[in-house]
Parts: C-alpha cells; structure tokens; sequence
C-alpha cells in the first residue's frame, strides 16, 4: 500500500468523522478523543485513502497496525492486506471479518486485556437489586454526608476546575514517578484543554460546597452506546467514585442502552472494580497477523 502517514491530528477530524461514522462496530479505543488523547504516548499516525482511514502506532519500541476505521464491508480485503502486517486491537467484527475473506492466511489470537467492558446504562444510573448493593451503600453515604450530589455539565468552567482536580489527584498519586499515570494525565490536559473540538464529547462534574470533588468525561460512540473515557474523583470523599459513576449515567446516559468503560488492561485491581460493576458483555479485541 502507498500510504502517507502523518501523526493524528483535530485538523483532520471532519475527515476521521466521515469514516467513523460508517465503521460497524465502534470501539471507544478508536475514537477521535482516545487517538488524538494518546498520540504523543504512543506516536500514533493515520493515513487516509478514501475508503479507510489506516492507523498504526510507532511506540514505544516497533510500529504495529491498529485496525482500520470505516466501512470494512466495502473493502476487498484479499487484496489490501500484505503478508506480514501485524494488528492489535483489531475489534471482534472485523477479525470474524478478515478470517472469513482470508482464511488461512489469518491468524488471531484474544487479547482479553483489550476487551471493553460493556454495562446496561439502566444498570449504572439506578444499581438495582442485591448485585448493587454495596455500590447503592457507597452512594447513599455520599449523600448523607453530602447531600443530594450537585453535578454541572461540562462548560468553560468546569473544564477549568477539572483541570485543577487532575493535578491534585496526580499530585496524590505520584504521577511524576509513574510512566502510564504521567501518560494519562497528559492525554486528559490534551483532551479537556481542547474538548470544543471534539463533536460527542460531553461530562460531567460533581460540587461539594462550591469545590469540585469528582469529574467524568463521556462520547457517545454510536446510537446505543456511551464511552466513558476519564474519570476521577477526590479519594478523601467516601463514595465519590459509585456517585459519579452513577449521576453521570442518569444525567447523560438516558438516550443509549449501553455504556463502553473500556479495558482492564490486564490489571488485576482494575479487573476487579470493572467487573464487580457487573458487565453486560464485552466489545473483545484481538492481535492479528496475516500470513
């Protein structure tokens, strides 16, 4: 393939969006928000050949394919995959896509630390019965102790004040002596620092006395589906993340059916949090090769 590639950038965000909009399955991984968020992490770079946009990462040590966006059903596959390219994080449809057109010259292979953990949006924003127990305990002592949560949408001053919590949180958590903490925080200063450009994007905070004590940043991936990419909250506040968590899904979540939170990463704590949220399913991802 003779393809120009050149980092990802927000002034090629219309063109992504066109294609965005037609790829069959959206994994919050490939949104606008997430690539150009992680970019200088990971060197990541697109190129455009009209039907798909190619996107591959160039760090930290060797550059490897991430799948393609758009419309993978209008691609002849046999003939645009070269022997040797290698993918990771190639969504289910598309991998069951390639192995049917490919056979043989495909191999796979679950990357189980990639699958995005999706929850039923009516499950988070009311957390019924026993399963959620605990968490309605969390969030109910939020409120007994806090009152009724005072959550804002997202506007100019809350992006300010998010800001502010990040870098005390970061200052909490040693972010400076952590390499994937300090990457993060830089992939929120880039994204909130810049969220007018982003066309989903939307979030939301909570306000303890005037002073914001948590903060959740949202898109809406497609009709049925929120992603939640950041979320962060005072660890000093007892059940600030359960009421974040919560708030946000009825404030923002009632049009959707489903809420994406991502990966575990193969994090063993995380695994634990996301799961103990009761996951309705999985968006699962793999490693490709082609032979």
């Amino acid at each position: 393939m003779n393809l120009v590639f050149s980092p990802v950038s927000l002034d090629e965000a219309e063109r992504f969006y066109t294609l965005w909009d037609v790829t069959p399955q959206r994994s919050i991984d490939y949104s606008l928000v997430n690539l150009w968020g992680w970019e200088q992490h990971y060197g990541l770079e697109w190129a455009f050949d009209g039907k798909l946009c190619w996107i591959r990462q160039t760090c930290p040590c060797r550059t490897v394919w991430w799948a393609p966006v758009g419309d993978w059903n209008a691609v002849d596959w046999k003939s645009v995959l070269e022997p040797g390219m290698s993918f990771i994080r190639v969504p289910s449809a598309l991998e069951a896509l390639w192995k049917r057109e490919l056979g043989d010259r495909l191999s796979s292979e679950p990357a189980r630390g990639q699958f995005e953990y999706l929850y039923r949006s009516s499950d988070l924003a009311s957390l019924p019965g026993n399963r959620f127990h605990k968490k309605k305990n969390h969030v109910s002592s939020y409120i007994r102790t806090y009152g009724e949560p005072d959550y804002h949408p997202l506007d100019d001053r809350m992006v300010e004040d998010c800001l502010a919590l990040q870098d005390t949180w970061c200052q909490w958590h040693d972010c400076e002596n952590s390499p994937s903490l300090t990457a993060e925080n830089d992939a929120i200063n880039r994204v909130l620092s810049h969220y007018e450009r982003f066309r989903s994007l939307c979030g939301g905070s909570l306000y303890i006395n005037g002073e914001i004590a948590a903060f959740s940043l949202g898109e809406r991936l497609d009709g049925d589906t929120m992603g939640v990419h950041y979320e962060k909250g005072l660890t000093s506040v007892r059940g600030v993340y359960q009421t974040i968590n919560c708030v946000f899904c009825r404030q923002e979540c009632g049009q959707v059916q489903f809420v994406n939170r991502a990966q575990d990463l193969d994090e063993e704590g995380l695994r634990k949090a996301k799961e103990s949220y009761h996951p309705a399913g999985f968006l699962e991802k793999y490693s490709v090769t082609v032979a």
